[in-house]
């Protein structure tokens, strides 16, 4: 099967990993990208009033919470045609996915607006077809809802002292006014509750963890990526515990300034180049070892996958076709002072989708 996105091996350019350190506008006027590159914090100043195509814009705050046996994803969306805000909950050792709740809503090019940056302060609480949605986040705490008819989940996230993420700005070719900016923040320990009905789904700070993605995007119709993350309390070879977590995202856009890819060791981030895996899993590879090759060599893992999370919505003219593949991740990464790591059997994911939207 030919890969469907272009591979850093068979690219003809130097990923330069431009970090960016200063408040930036993201789009000047006219609507068109004035920046591209990555940095610790999201320092890109969004104004959804520039963009050019408002019917292309897409905006979302996603939240996935898992412990390794149960996953759960709350996620508020507008994509100016409409939005929802969901919850989903998925038992990691069935694939059972044991609640899939949404409230839709239609015309969301200017209502149920959302904040213009996702690491910093901030509140946001919707009512939308029938389910509530809310989140608060301080300095060093974030809280997240969601309650409908059927089901009622609440976390309460800690946000460690220092914390960076990776935010990255990716442009496409040939199309100045379309981009693509997402923050993920890792390594949040999180507890909290998903209620379905009568039964209570409990989650521990001990072993529970959230990344937040938090995407404002114009992008063209057709998109293919990859994404995967994973965060963990790790032991390292001199017996010390440390909080460790990873993001790799590739495929999306031109990754010339920089890629999605980064490392975070007790809250900071070590930034590496880009990543590709050695075997491409499309049509039926999914549950075959992922092997993952980073150029530089600081990102050396390979996933043993336990679940395919399949999801496939295809409704009129868009399409979100999903494998997420969760599994075990053994290995070694080296962090920015050249120290290598020692991976032993993490629970992480890695998804590939190919959407219409």
């Amino acid at each position: 099967m030919e890969r469907t996105y272009k591979s850093w091996q068979d690219w003809d350019f130097e990923s330069k990993q431009i970090e960016i350190t200063e408040p930036t506008d993201l789009l000047d006027e006219k609507g068109n990208l004035q920046t591209a590159g990555w940095a610790r914090r999201n320092v890109f100043t969004y104004d959804r009033d520039r963009v050019k195509h408002p019917l292309r814009r897409k905006e979302w705050d996603f939240y996935q919470i898992s412990n390794g046996r149960y996953m759960a994803q709350v996620n508020f969306a507008n994509i100016s045609l409409g939005g929802y805000a969901s919850a989903m909950l998925v038992d990691l050792k069935s694939g059972e996915v044991l609640a899939n709740e949404m409230g839709p809503f239609i015309g969301g090019k200017d209502k149920y607006i959302l904040p213009a940056k996702g690491d910093v302060p901030n509140e946001v609480s919707f009512h939308v077809g029938g389910a509530d949605f809310y989140e608060k986040s301080t300095t060093d705490h974030r809280t997240l809802d969601f309650k409908n008819d059927d089901v009622k989940c609440h976390f309460e996230m800690e946000i460690p002292e220092g914390l960076e993420n990776i935010t990255t700005v990716l442009p496409f070719d040939g199309k100045p006014d379309r981009y693509f900016m997402t923050t993920k923040q890792n390594c949040m320990p999180t507890e909290g509750t998903f209620l379905i009905k009568n039964e209570t789904y409990t989650f521990s700070k001990e072993n529970t963890f959230c990344v937040m993605d938090w995407g404002r995007v114009c992008t063209p119709y057709s998109l293919v990526w990859y994404w995967g993350n994973g965060s963990s309390y790790i032991t390292t070879e001199d017996g010390e515990k440390h909080l460790f977590g990873f993001e790799i995202t590739w495929g999306i856009g031109n990754e010339k300034n920089a890629t999605e890819t980064c490392m975070f060791f007790d809250g900071k981030a070590h930034k590496f180049g880009p990543v590709d895996v050695e075997t491409f899993p499309k049509p039926d590879g999914y549950m075959n070892p992922w092997k993952f090759i980073s150029k530089d060599g600081r990102f050396d893992l390979t996933m043993t996958p336990t679940l395919d999370h399949h999801s496939d919505l295809n409704v009129y003219v868009m399409r979100m076709h999903s494998h997420q593949v969760h599994g075990l991740w053994n290995g070694t990464v080296t962090l920015d002072d050249g120290r290598v790591i020692k991976i032993n059997d993490m629970y992480a994911f890695c998804e590939y989708v190919e959407n219409r939207w």
